[in-house]
């Protein structure tokens, strides 16, 4: 029986988003059509709408489905103008600019690769001034955290929020864009008027409807207390291999840090050749962020946050999800430190 350990990546599908997606198959009209068999596909629509604003506490106008978090952040390049990247200890910081007008503050609030959680910075600490012009907005990127951890929009002081279906249990291919009223934004997609006019195109009525219920699981399982039973175990990961191998490094383990996940770093092991074994051995874990086509490369981010080349290309990550049982916990530290002590001999 094969454990999956990589829910940052993407976790699996909620029973409740099949069964929407399955329904929502049946339902073939156009939403942007007047009759019977396109406002079928609105509503829909619209029942997605309202279950992700109230997931994350925003109102329903200001929900924009996109394909995606890529979609949503390329919103940034739509703005036209120059990008200045910061490596800050937890994320990756961008501050963008448009000649005469304001900027945007763009980050993450958990770093997939290491589960830190970021404290989103005050105003009068991100409204600075720079050559380009004042920053005037401010966008998170909370693909990690919906479902895992609360969070409010309309409390988060946030202009713009980041949304991606396939990270909390729903279909791939999906996400939303959060845009507070009354932001003037640039169109994402110019054409039919779709979405308020900013995402033209026809919807993607079936990946919706799964992304609607997916959320309203994922607040489901959060409210229950699942994602805490998750955290023991992550802990009684960490505290497993640590007894073992005391010389695993656990990036960030001092610092609040998503339910669900553990990077640590075995030195002298490179990452790619533990995902390999362990993959071999029945489990799916990474070496990062899954955004890279399948690249390995040495996390940016544990080099921002300090660590060598050396160490940081040695680190993977376990993230944990709703499914994960305390057995299969115990099956992977053994297993990963049977191949550990036949590598150190």
């Amino acid at each position: 029986m094969r454990v999956y350990l990589d829910n940052n990546a993407t976790m699996p599908l909620y029973p409740a988003a099949r069964s929407a997606m399955q329904t929502a198959m049946d339902v073939f009209g156009n939403p942007s059509s007047i009759h019977c068999e396109g406002r079928q596909a609105t509503a829909l629509i619209e029942q997605a709408r309202l279950q992700i604003a109230n997931a994350i506490d925003c109102a329903l106008e200001e929900v924009i489905f996109t394909s995606g978090a890529t979609e949503g952040i390329n919103l940034l390049a739509n703005w036209q103008t120059p990008v200045n990247v910061d490596e800050m200890a937890h994320e990756a910081l961008w501050v963008h600019h448009r000649p005469g007008d304001g900027g945007i503050f763009a980050m993450g609030l958990a770093n997939s690769e290491t589960g830190i959680i970021t404290q989103i910075p005050k105003k009068c600490e991100w409204g600075w001034h720079t050559e380009s012009g004042k920053v005037t907005h401010l966008m998170l990127d909370v693909t990690q955290v919906i479902g895992r951890l609360p969070f409010s929009f309309c409390k988060s002081k946030a202009d713009i929020a980041i949304l991606s279906a396939h990270k909390l249990g729903g279909p791939k291919g999906v996400g939303a864009l959060i845009i507070r009223r009354g932001i003037d934004c640039p169109i994402l997609i110019h054409g039919g008027g779709q979405e308020l006019g900013r995402r033209s195109g026809t919807q993607n009525v079936i990946g919706i409807a799964g992304f609607g219920a997916a959320i309203e699981a994922a607040m489901k399982d959060l409210e229950n207390g699942v994602w805490s039973r998750v955290e023991n175990l992550r802990d009684f990961l960490e505290t497993e291999l640590e007894t073992q191998a005391n010389d695993t490094i656990f990036v960030g383990r001092d610092v609040p840090r998503l339910p669900n996940t553990t990077c640590f770093i075995s030195n002298g092991w490179k990452g790619e050749t533990q995902v390999i074994q362990m993959d071999i051995a029945g489990f799916a874990v990474s070496a990062g962020s899954a955004c890279s086509s399948g690249k390995v490369n040495v996390s940016r981010v544990l080099a921002a946050m300090g660590y060598s080349n050396a160490e940081a290309s040695c680190a993977i990550r376990v993230s944990m999800g709703p499914e994960t049982k305390k057995h299969d916990v115990l099956r992977f530290c053994e297993a990963w430190l049977k191949k550990k002590r036949s590598r150190d001999g």
